[in-house]
C-alpha cells in the first residue's frame, strides 16, 4: 500500500506489528492501522497537533538570513610570474622559488595559495598523477602550476629529469601592495 509510506505517522516496528507514532498504539495489520487512521482517537491527535503548530508558528519570528557582504572586483588579467629552481650550497635541497608580481592588488588583501588535486579541479579531466598549485590576490586572475606528482610523495619524473631524485621543497614568494616582497606561508 504506497500511500502508507506517505504517512508520516505509520510505522512498522521490529516485531512485525504497525504503529501509530501520533497517537502510540499497536496495530496488527495494515487494514487496522488505516480503520485507526478514521477513529475519533487519531482524529482528535491530528486535530491537537495541528493547532499547536498553527500556535508555535505565530510566537516565532521568522529568523533573519545573516548577511555577508559580497566582495566584487573586477577581474584585471592574470599576474606576472617568475619560477626559478634554486638549490641551497650548504644542503643540496633543490627547490622551485615563485615569484608572483601583484602591482595594483587591492589594499588590505593577502596573496593566497593553495594546493588542489586533480580530482578538485574542474578544467581538465583528473588525472591522479598530476597536482596544482594555485596563487590568487584580488582583481587578478587566479593563476595555477600543475606538475606531475608520485604516489610515494616525491616530484614525479618530470621533476626528477630536471633536478634527480632528491627531496625538494616549495618556496612561495608574493608581492603585497607596497610591493614589498612576503613569503608566503
Amino acid at each position: 500500500m504506497t500511500f502508507l509510506v506517505q504517512d508520516p505517522y505509520f510505522m512498522r516496528n521490529h516485531l512485525g506489528t504497525y504503529e501509530c507514532k501520533l497517537c502510540l498504539t499497536l496495530h496488527n495489520t495494515e487494514g487496522s492501522y488505516l480503520v485507526h487512521t478514521q477513529g475519533k482517537k487519531h482524529q482528535s491527535n491530528l486535530a491537537q497537533r495541528a493547532a499547536k503548530e498553527a500556535k508555535d508558528s505565530q510566537i516565532l519570528p521568522a529568523l533573519e538570513k545573516p548577511r555577508v557582504d559580497v566582495k566584487r572586483f573586477v577581474k584585471i588579467g592574470r599576474p606576472g610570474y617568475k619560477v626559478t629552481k634554486q638549490r641551497d650550497p650548504d644542503t643540496a635541497q633543490h627547490s622551485l622559488f615563485f615569484q608572483i608580481d601583484y602591482p595594483e592588488i587591492v589594499e588590505g588583501v593577502r596573496p593566497r595559495h593553495r594546493f588542489m588535486s586533480a580530482y578538485e579541479q574542474r578544467v581538465e579531466p583528473p588525472d591522479r598523477q598530476w597536482q596544482y598549485l594555485l596563487f590568487a590576490a584580488e582583481p587578478y586572475e587566479t593563476i595555477a602550476f600543475k606538475r606531475k606528482r608520485k604516489r610515494d610523495g616525491t616530484m614525479g619524473k618530470a621533476f626528477a629529469k630536471l633536478f634527480g631524485k632528491k627531496d625538494m621543497r616549495i618556496l612561495m614568494l608574493g608581492l603585497d601592495a607596497a610591493g614589498k616582497t612576503s613569503i608566503l606561508p
